[in-house]
């Protein structure tokens, strides 16, 4: 089941897009053909105008081209005025978000001294505790060393007093 070769005609769309329509869509309307194929023969098919440009996609309506207001126009002036308006609060907003983050960095470099000097007094009590616990712990390992010929088999007198605790 083969078609036949039907030439085609083309018009050009105002948004870019041209519509392609087959010879079949106006002879489908007079025809005996069933009303499937008649309906599926009739749908037009959509071609970008310029085929280099788009790819097969359509633009988002804000990259359409719009009609150009003319520069002296009441709806031009406005239009710049609300667009001046925008560019203002928008640099400002810019501005502001910069002026927070620098203010959280100082406040952050503050810490981070304040956080650095903590470090370094701890470091230096922790020292100090080590030193102290050494120095004790070898005062108590020198002062708990019996004689050496003393030492016998009997047990520490004060095993039984402190198990009852």
């Amino acid at each position: 089941m083969s078609r036949p070769s039907q030439p085609k005609l083309t018009t050009a769309d105002h948004n870019g897009v041209s519509v392609i329509q087959s010879q079949a869509h106006a002879a489908a309307s007079s025809s005996s053909l069933p009303a499937a194929v008649a309906g599926l023969q009739q749908v037009p098919q959509l071609v970008p105008a310029n085929p280099s440009a788009g790819g097969g996609k359509a633009l988002p309506p804000s990259k359409m081209k719009k009609p150009h207001a003319d520069k002296d126009s009441e709806e031009y002036r406005q239009r710049r005025e609300r667009n001046n308006l925008a560019v203002k609060k928008s640099r400002m907003r810019s501005k502001q978000k910069a002026m927070d983050t620098q203010q959280r960095v100082n406040e952050l470099k503050e810490e981070n001294e304040r956080l650095e000097a903590k470090i370094k007094l701890l470091s230096k009590e922790l020292s100090v505790l080590k030193d102290l616990f050494l120095e004790h712990a070898h005062n108590l390992a020198d002062n708990a060393q019996p004689p050496a010929g003393a030492e016998g088999s009997s047990p520490a007198p004060n095993n039984a007093s402190t198990n009852g605790q």
